[in-house]
């Protein structure tokens, strides 16, 4: 099978390459994408085009920011009705279910398929992330595994698989957001010292998960505005919709802090709350 990865961001460059050292033929371009995609991609095979990826490839795998993830979607429709019925179309961005079934509805002449990554990007003989797929078309998806993918078909249409990572990353990335926002409240109350040996005490096993996700979120947190929003939108009428509107406009105030560092700054402070001495 013939697989165009796009974009060789930090996850879709390290599926990318695992999918090629385990033997499968697979494709980027770097149209559009800047220096460090380059670097990321550099040895894997370049196309000089979305349209040309899409024109070579029998499944396209589409890993983007997920505010991206639509618009991808319209630009590829009118290549892949050049092949009707021919391309598999896998959407693997944390959208929420109505964003992922917009998304199969731009591409029409694809078979589409539902993809939710958990976990990151896949390392140097490490396991990697699953990689969850629904719809009727899933299954033409499993040849994956025969390339180092954990990929598993679960039950449900199109948006089962959005929907299961909108649950889990609401819970795990919005502990991130709620693990800063009090670092960040009893710092700026000077309470942040008692709080920290209070959770060590009490909390050890949580202490320890922050004090790896909290630092490891700041150069995603651009990424992560949007997959709140599409939380909050997967909740639709439930009131805890409103978490994920705050979490996103912290990542959005935490992401811009990071670009733009100072000593007293919000990351500097959440470095010195989680720091693992």
């Amino acid at each position: 099978m013939r697989i165009a990865v796009i974009a060789p961001g930090a996850m879709g460059a390290a599926v990318a390459w695992r999918l090629h050292q385990r033997g499968a033929e697979v494709a980027v371009t770097l149209a559009g994408r800047g220096g460090g995609s380059a670097a990321r991609a550099a040895g894997l095979a370049t196309l000089e085009s979305e349209a040309a990826l899409v024109r070579w490839a029998e499944a396209v795998l589409s890993i983007l920011p997920p505010g991206e993830a639509l618009g991808l979607a319209e630009r590829l429709a009118p290549v892949l009705a050049e092949r009707p019925g021919q391309v598999l179309y896998a959407d693997c961005n944390a959208v929420s279910p109505p964003t992922v079934q917009a998304i199969a509805a731009a591409v029409p002449a694809a078979r589409f398929v539902d993809v939710g990554i958990i976990g990151g990007p896949p390392k140097q003989d490490g396991p990697g992330p699953k990689l969850y797929a629904s719809g009727p078309h899933a299954p033409a998806l499993l040849g994956l595994r025969t390339h180092g993918i954990d990929l598993r078909v679960i039950e449900g249409g199109i948006g089962a698989a959005s929907a299961l990572k909108m649950s889990y990353a609401g819970i795990t990335k919005g502990l991130t957001a709620l693990g800063s926002a009090m670092a960040l409240g009893a710092a700026q109350a000077g309470a942040a010292e008692a709080l920290r040996a209070e959770l060590a005490d009490s909390q050890p096993a949580l202490l320890a998960w922050l004090q790896r996700s909290v630092p490891d979120m700041f150069p995603k947190a651009y990424r992560w505005v949007a997959e709140m929003q599409e939380i909050s939108a997967f909740l639709g009428d439930i009131p805890a919709r409103d978490i994920h509107l705050g979490a996103a406009s912290l990542f959005a105030a935490l992401a811009e802090a990071n670009a733009n560092q100072t000593p007293d700054g919000p990351i500097a402070r959440l470095t010195n709350f989680y720091r693992r001495a």
